[in-house]
């Protein structure tokens, strides 16, 4: 589950620019999504300032670069880190083993793509 202020906003941005499978909305009005491996997305409408400043949803993928070029071709923007511990380059960072790039949602939830670096 994650928070949303505006659900218009929200669904162009997860149906339309992350390409997730709306499945419809609920009693409350959230926003549900079919993800991977049978588990669903629920984006609720809340106030703003509910949002944690955290990686909030990671998804697996087997080309980070390629995907990056394909969410930024919808209009996708990555965040770039030089923080203790986590930098990035062209938008990825190397951690143990895996590649990463974050982004934001419209209510600057922190989305996190990642594939498992090829040895």
């Amino acid at each position: 589950m994650l928070p949303v202020t505006d659900i218009g906003r929200a669904k162009e941005f997860y149906s339309d620019r992350l390409g997730l499978s709306f499945e419809g909305t609920n009693a409350e009005g959230s926003l549900l999504y079919r993800l991977g491996g049978g588990t669903m997305l629920m984006l609720l409408p809340r106030e703003t300032g509910s949002q944690n400043p955290n990686t909030a949803l990671t998804w697996e993928v087997p080309d980070v670069r390629a995907q990056i070029a394909e969410l930024e071709g919808k209009g996708v923007v990555f965040e770039d880190y030089d923080l203790p511990g986590l930098q990035t380059q062209d938008h990825i960072a190397e951690l143990d083993g895996e590649r990463a790039a974050w982004f934001t949602d419209p209510d600057r939830n922190v989305l996190c793509i990642h594939e498992v670096s090829k040895a």
